[in-house]
């Protein structure tokens, strides 16, 4: 089988007002990770990506994408984002990996947890959107697709309100500063499994 030429990381959140706030919390570990995955991976800039302007990074390896839809109908940019990357560098599925960034409430302040592409969305309305969008490159033979959840921890009352309130809220400082450590951390070890359990496939 092919080894993988290239990496697509997207991350999903919030756009405006919400873009700091913990419902984008991959958007924040995405940054954070440009600074130390690749050397070679450029500064975010606005990019046409997935028939919209997307803040981007590239490198001969990684691209790193932010979705610049609202969260709850991610699916469609996704698909579009994900079609654009393999048309573009003439990827074959076995060729191109796609990971995806996103925050998840099940999981502590500072966990981060790989998770198969197809697995339950756990009521996550922008991971229900990508699966609902029925990415077709992700169901070809030999498709390297994988979720990272970040978690974000999960207020004390469970009910609908109070979990909305909280997704929306900004992040305090001392969260950010562990989304931008340990969590980064985290998702980097995340990656060089995936790679790791790529060069295996």
């Amino acid at each position: 089988m092919p080894p993988v030429q290239r990496v697509l990381i997207l991350s999903i959140g919030n756009p405006g007002k919400y873009r700091n706030t913990y419902h984008s919390a991959g958007h924040i570990v995405l940054e954070s990770l440009r600074k130390r995955l690749s050397p070679d991976l450029s500064p975010f800039t606005e990019t046409r990506y997935g028939k919209q302007a997307a803040l981007a990074s590239t490198g001969w390896r990684y691209s790193l994408v932010q979705s610049p839809a609202i969260m709850n109908v991610s699916g469609t940019w996704v698909a579009a984002a994900t079609r654009q990357y393999f048309e573009e560098h003439m990827l074959s599925p076995e060729q191109g990996a796609v990971v995806l960034l996103h925050d998840d409430l099940e999981l502590d302040m500072g966990t981060v947890k790989t998770r198969k592409w197809d697995s339950s969305h756990k009521g996550h309305n922008g991971v229900r959107s990508i699966q609902g969008s029925r990415i077709l490159l992700s169901q070809a033979p030999g498709a390297k697709f994988a979720r990272v959840s970040v978690g974000i921890g999960r207020p004390q009352a469970r009910d609908k309100a109070t979990v909305s309130d909280f997704v929306l809220s900004a992040v305090s400082r001392h969260d950010r500063s562990v989304l931008e450590g340990r969590s980064t951390e985290g998702v980097l070890d995340a990656l060089i499994s995936l790679e790791n359990k790529w060069k295996g496939e």
